[in-house]
């Protein structure tokens, strides 16, 4: 099953704000219809560390290629095996992408949707 996430720039108390609404209508009862993964980074910088042009586009072909090994992709990409296995293991540290039991590497979401407020 393909899941949705967030990604965002969000401080910590604003982030535990939210934890605590979606566990209080839980809590109410209010389940939402699919649930909804969410990463979040202290400011726009952080985030621009990790998703960077080149792992953007990473995430766009496996996306669209499914679930593959680091090397296929690493070819797909046209890419050194050593850049995508750091961009890889990078990406799989925040939860971008995922391994299969044949350690197979997919994004699993069918949307990710990042949210940048100008204003505080």
């Amino acid at each position: 099953m393909k899941r949705d996430m967030k990604i965002g720039v969000k401080g910590w108390d604003d982030s535990m704000q939210e934890a605590l609404e979606i566990g209080r209508s839980i809590d109410a009862g209010i389940m939402p219809e699919q649930p909804v993964e969410r990463v979040y980074f202290a400011d726009f910088k952080t985030l621009l560390q990790y998703i960077t042009p080149r792992r953007l586009d990473l995430l766009i072909a496996l996306h669209r290629h499914g679930a593959t090994s680091i090397n296929a992709l690493a070819k797909l990409l046209k890419r050194s095996y050593k850049n995508v296995y750091d961009d890889v293991q990078i990406l799989e540290r925040v939860g971008l992408i995922e391994k299969d039991e044949k350690q197979r590497i997919s994004v699993p979401w069918n949307e990710i949707e990042t949210r940048l407020n100008l204003a505080a």
